[in-house]
């Protein structure tokens, strides 16, 4: 009886370490990353066969995406020590320590750029280090110091459907940057809703984001609104440039329209209504990658 016990505790323990593990990667967050560089692949891919490409890329984008979130989670222990909302994360919670993560983090990252170099091409390799670098050592310093932090942040957040681009063809042009500027655009009302329902947290940790300096949320109201205004017609182009077909349009038009009610719904009162954004972008985003892979052109 005795030996059973142990063994059941020692699977226990295993399994709360690669969970541990796991959970350092940030899976929700590595998963929207591989759904617009797989979105990115398949626009950018012409005809035939993208097995191994597509695998490949995948594969390295999801090695260096976890990396890097593992990589944040460690030069961010102090702060998110103090945040609620991430103080049960691996590293402040004591499941994994800081040396550990770091070990980790630079490992798996380190795997991904082998395959990044070996089996798709220069340009998406490039593309990734520069996502891998920005997120890591401009954007995550800079949360400790400025408003404009979350804008920063959104320029290597943006990229990953502009690798997927660059692994299929090999380099990059207008329409790649068309889906550069979509997600960009979207990161913003997105991104401000998560940082106005948790603003308390972030004063707390000495953030000086912009719902941390903006307390009657006026301004980052704004925000939201000026870029969901630029959101509604970028999203638009990449049917005016062959891209996606007339369908595509409609349905970007009429998902705009809807995201952009629920953002001026939410601007007079975001401490009601700030999770509607939040969960209408999440859908928005999701709905209108996933018509830009049915109406292909």
């Amino acid at each position: 009886m005795s030996r059973s016990l142990a063994v059941n505790q020692n699977a226990v323990s295993v399994f709360e370490v690669l969970a541990a593990y796991a959970a350092l990667t940030k899976p929700r967050l590595v998963s929207m990353v591989l759904l617009s560089t797989a979105v990115g692949f398949y626009l950018g891919f012409g005809s035939g066969t993208f097995s191994f490409p597509f695998f490949a890329v995948m594969i390295a984008t999801a090695l260096v995406a976890g990396g890097s979130m593992a990589l944040n989670q460690y030069l961010e222990r102090a702060s998110d020590a103090r945040m609620i909302r991430t103080q049960n994360r691996p590293i402040p919670s004591g499941r994994i320590r800081s040396r550990e993560a770091l070990v980790f983090g630079s490992a798996i990252s380190l795997s991904g750029f082998f395959i990044f170099i070996f089996w798709t091409n220069w340009v998406s390799t490039l593309l990734a280090f520069v996502t891998w670098a920005s997120y890591l050592f401009v954007y995550t310093p800079l949360k400790s110091r400025t408003s404009l932090s979350t804008v920063v942040g959104a320029l290597p957040g943006a990229l990953p459907p502009v690798i997927g681009w660059a692994a299929a063809q090999g380099a990059v042009n207008f329409q790649a940057a068309l889906l550069f500027l979509i997600i960009f655009f979207w990161q913003m009302p997105h991104f401000l809703s998560i940082a106005w329902m948790y603003r308390a947290d972030y004063e707390r940790a000495g953030q000086p984001i912009l719902s941390v300096i903006d307390r009657e949320g006026r301004l980052v109201a704004r925000q939201m609104i000026v870029y969901m205004c630029a959101l509604l017609p970028v999203s638009l182009l990449p049917s005016l440039f062959m891209l996606t077909g007339v369908p595509y349009f409609f349905g970007a038009f009429l998902l705009g329209i809807c995201f952009a009610s629920v953002v001026i719904f939410a601007a007079p009162n975001l401490d009601l209504r700030a999770r509607y954004v939040l969960r209408a972008s999440v859908a928005y985003l999701a709905v209108l990658l996933m018509l830009m892979v049915i109406d292909k052109i």
